[in-house]
């Protein structure tokens, strides 16, 4: 598989700006990833400690390096307030395909603001990368983030039974794929720098 470092871009929207992770974000992802509400259907339990995000965030820096995606900080630009993340993961330059993944703080649920960076991070991902599929699983109960996805034009592909437990309880997993030739892009340009 070809591999070439992936520098983390920075995207702007109309309400947001997406920037690659800095160590000064890691109190606020900390708080995020320490919410048990906010990771009601996520994949893994709430963090304890704040060495979790440290290592998210150097993370995030490898990945980079590695080339096999670009995890961003969202910022709210009225205010500059951290609120979210969104990232593009297991980039197969080859297959020219990657994994969509995003989360947000709850206080901002309910307000567009995941759809607008994951079409900010998509059109990079189709005009930049150049990728033909780009593939999002969300738990079966999370019907807000299933609308996310179907609003960014994704479509449901399949059901992967029981393939998450977290403390215990087990769940299903909705496949998402959305495929260049259906993606409509934002009608506002996108600016990266």
């Amino acid at each position: 598989m070809t591999r070439m470092s992936l520098p983390a871009p920075t995207l702007h929207a109309a309400r947001l700006r997406l920037r690659p992770f800095d160590d000064a974000d890691a109190n606020d992802l900390f708080v995020l990833h320490s919410s048990p509400h906010v990771l009601r259907y996520w994949d893994a339990p709430p963090w304890n400690e704040l060495a979790r995000a440290e290592r998210f965030i150097t993370a995030c820096r490898q990945m980079a390096d590695e080339g096999t995606g670009a995890r961003l900080a969202v910022d709210r630009v009225c205010d500059g307030a951290f609120i979210g993340w969104c990232s593009l993961t297991r980039w197969n330059p080859d297959y020219r395909s990657a994994s969509l993944g995003y989360c947000f703080d709850d206080a901002v649920w309910g307000r567009g603001y995941a759809t607008e960076a994951a079409r900010v991070l998509l059109e990079w991902a189709f005009d930049t990368l150049d990728l033909n599929r780009v593939q999002a699983e969300t738990d079966t109960r999370n019907a807000a983030s299933a609308r996310v996805l179907e609003k960014l034009g994704f479509v449901r592909e399949g059901t992967l039974r029981e393939d998450c437990v977290v403390n215990g309880e087990v769940s299903d997993s909705w496949v998402f794929g959305l495929i260049k030739r259906e993606w409509r892009p934002p009608s506002e340009p996108v600016s990266a720098r």
